[in-house]
């Protein structure tokens, strides 16, 4: 995947830590192409909320009732 900044990511940043499974974490930072897991994180979390922003405006364009996982 080519590396991409988005607009969100340039934010301020600030020193936070989390219980992550290391093997989690080296899987996603392979597929991503992350040089570190911070930027691992970020790029996940920037997916997170692009798969959103697709979920909401195929609803709106379609009026579609569209579920996902959370949708229990």
């Amino acid at each position: 995947m080519a590396k991409t900044r988005s607009p969100s990511s340039g934010g301020r940043k600030v020193p936070k830590t989390y219980r992550l499974a290391p093997d989690k974490v080296a899987a996603a930072q392979r597929v991503l192409g992350a040089a570190t897991a911070t930027e691992t994180i970020e790029q996940a979390l920037d997916l997170v909320v692009f798969r959103q922003a697709l979920l909401d405006g195929t609803r709106n364009l379609f009026g579609l009732a569209i579920a996902t996982p959370d949708d229990d």
